[in-house]
């Protein structure tokens, strides 16, 4: 068997079903293999959108989908999205051409040492130095993309090996059940949380899983101990219901730390180092038990005293069958915090004033999309109003991405998530710096006859520095732009282009473009002017007299 179709075979073994590539010369062979196999090819407009789409693919289903680029700027563009494969914790699979390494004609044309490239951004990056050798690799790099803690790996397939022969056979994946905390710990645990007075659950990104958030809404539902989330933690439990007291998008100083302030002990579900830490320990301070797939990475803010180290469904359950609402414990406070926090929220969501501001194009989005719909953000200040004010209902119904926090995933994140549920309303949410770089993807959008709608933010600048540069108390300088019209530009590429002209006309016409289906992009003018007053001043005053 030519070794590409047997590449192909491998994942097709994988139970892989998307490839977003952009090919080159040295990929021919592969790409003519793909042509007759199951696997769908989805050819994208820049190699970084490929990238995101596949990991986003990995985020929503929990198995790889694969990247594909050729050698040298090819593989290049992929760097930044193997970092939010990454550090994001999603599964997926790289895999570039090389020129051949047994014997070349072309020098050192456009030759970079890929692998060492890919080394520091990935679990598992190997080039693929014999035909024999595919379906080891292939499995190698699927088990490392998959196992906890998920990520990117990479493999890099010459041409003179793609076109080699090959007897081997491919390599069936193997079942893998994740190791079960040890009975010890999950007693110890117990015993802690019992014997608290005001306990307080934090649901990270580890715990944006389908299985464990039915084990934490059984977990919460039982105990009715209060939760709080990460930004990349929403929708793990539904934000609507009684315990759920509010969202960490403010690194400090908002609501939800007072909550965090007033717990002695904390049950840190999912934590993961790559957000930004939720909260500050302290010697003295609250106890902590730490639940998650591998162990705690103990830094100066960070050093839990108990662990639960096992599948975090199964710990849950474990502590849910053993554990019991305890008369002593008092949840008054984050009560009042969580009334607080939504009564503020409310109170902002009304304004008419145009441009719109930031809570009221939270509140009118949340209006119109349905409790299953899913909101895929880009990167830039309104990621924190969506944390803080939007309420989700689900896993992974809210789409942000606050560990590498790129740029320019908005809208390839929101056509993977399209690709995997069909059926659900998807949104893309971009500022107009983030989606001016991957916009060319309308194209791929319209191609693959997607019904999406992608909200543009315009403010004419990057406006997260804008905010941070106001907080630092430094001059408005650097950081203002010009943007193309928006809507000639989404028509050019053959999707429906809007601009609203009122803060009123916003949801209507989101609802029209949701009946009307295709690709719909909107130009939506933003007020940022308060961002400072509010989530810098306003917040922290109010939160302090909780």
């Amino acid at each position: 068997m030519k070794a590409s179709d047997l590449f192909v075979r491998a994942l097709e073994a994988e139970g892989v079903e998307y490839v977003f590539a952009i090919p080159g010369e040295e990929n021919l062979d592969l790409l003519e293999s793909l042509r007759g196999s199951k696997i769908e090819l989805v050819i994208t407009r820049h190699e970084q959108a490929a990238g995101f789409m596949a990991a986003t693919y990995g985020r929503l289903t929990g198995k790889a989908a694969v990247c594909l680029s050729t050698l040298g700027p090819g593989a290049t563009n992929l760097v930044t999205a193997a970092a939010y494969a990454q550090l994001g914790a999603m599964p997926m699979v790289m895999v570039t051409g090389q020129k051949p390494i047994k014997s070349s004609k072309q020098g050192q044309f456009q030759i970079i040492d890929i692998v060492d490239m890919m080394r520091p951004l990935t679990k598992f990056t190997k080039t693929i130095v014999s035909g024999d050798s595919i379906p080891a690799r292939v499995r190698e790099a699927f088990r490392q993309a998959h196992e906890e803690r998920p990520g990117a790996t990479h493999l890099e397939l010459p041409e003179d090996i793609a076109q080699e022969h090959s007897t081997m056979p491919v390599l069936e994946p193997s079942y893998t059940r994740r190791p079960i905390a040890e009975e010890k710990a999950i007693r110890q645990a117990a015993q802690a949380i019992a014997a608290a007075r005001q306990p307080l659950l934090l649901i990270g990104a580890g715990a944006n899983r389908k299985l464990t958030s039915k084990m934490l809404r059984e977990f919460v539902k039982k105990l009715g101990i209060p939760a709080i989330t990460t930004q990349m933690g929403k929708g793990v439990i539904d934000e609507s219901g009684p315990h759920f007291i509010g969202n960490t998008a403010l690194s400090d100083h908002d609501f939800v730390h007072r909550a965090i302030d007033e717990a002695d002990l904390i049950i840190n579900v999912g934590h993961d180092v790559v957000e930004k830490p939720p909260f500050f320990m302290r010697p003295g301070g609250a106890e902590v038990v730490h639940i998650n797939f591998n162990s705690a990475e103990v830094d100066p803010v960070y050093f839990p005293q108990i662990e639960v180290v096992g599948d975090i469904a199964n710990s849950l359950w474990q502590l849910k069958e053993r554990l019991e609402p305890q008369e002593h414990w008092s949840f008054a406070h984050a009560h009042r915090i969580r009334d607080a926090l939504r009564k503020h929220i409310v109170d902002g969501a009304g304004d008419d004033s145009f441009p719109i501001r930031p809570q009221r194009l939270v509140r009118e989005v949340r209006d119109v999309m349905p409790e299953d719909g899913i909101l895929a953000l880009d990167n830039g200040i309104y990621k924190i109003w969506f944390a803080r004010n939007y309420p989700a209902h689900s896993p992974n119904s809210v789409l942000l991405d606050n560990a590498l926090a790129t740029m320019g995933a908005g809208l390839p994140s929101a056509m993977a998530a399209k690709l995997v549920f069909p059926e659900r309303k998807v949104m893309a949410i971009c500022g107009d710096g983030g989606f001016m770089m991957n916009s060319q993807e309308l194209e791929t959008a319209v191609r693959l006859k997607q019904d999406l709608i992608i909200l543009v933010l315009r403010d004419d600048a990057y406006g997260m520095i804008k905010w941070k540069q106001k907080q630092m108390e430094y001059h408005d300088f650097g950081l203002d732009f010009g943007n193309p019209d928006f809507v000639a530009y989404a028509e050019a590429y053959g999707a429906h282009g809007h601009r609203i002209g009122a803060t009123s006309e916003l949801k209507p016409l989101i609802e029209k473009c949701c009946k009307q289906g295709g690709v719909h992009l909107i130009d939506v003018p933003v007020d940022y002017s308060d961002n400072d007053r509010i989530l810098n001043q306003e917040i922290r005053d109010l939160a302090r007299k909780l």
